[in-house]
């Protein structure tokens, strides 16, 4: 049973990340990783959002987030699931799958 419906933001650039040349975009890991998780989790509500590091929404701990990821130079695509960051730069389903079942969801046998 879900304790809660958590949040999961991908972080990133329309740029691809000078590290991260022969991976997805962030946008792209994004959608890969909704599909994903949907497929893993169905019924299971979750929200998933994806946020320009470059041009943040007003929400002020995304906006403050992704200003750390530039001073940081942090590694992207970057996930984080309720603030805790989980991946960066090539994402790990299983990491994510992993971490999504400590908050109570179910996988699909």
């Amino acid at each position: 049973m879900v304790n809660k419906e958590i949040e999961i933001e991908v972080y990133g650039a329309e740029q691809i990340c000078a590290s991260c040349v022969n991976l997805p975009s962030s946008k792209d890991t994004c959608e890969w990783l909704e599909a994903a998780l949907t497929r893993k989790f169905p019924e299971q509500k979750f929200k998933i959002s994806y946020i320009d590091m470059y041009n943040p929404p007003e929400k002020m701990n995304q906006k403050s987030f992704a200003a750390r990821m530039i001073e940081e130079d942090l590694f992207y695509p970057l996930v984080r699931i309720e603030e805790e960051i989980i991946a960066e730069g090539n994402v790990s389903l299983k990491k994510v799958v992993e971490e999504m079942e400590k908050y109570g969801y179910k996988l699909r046998v």
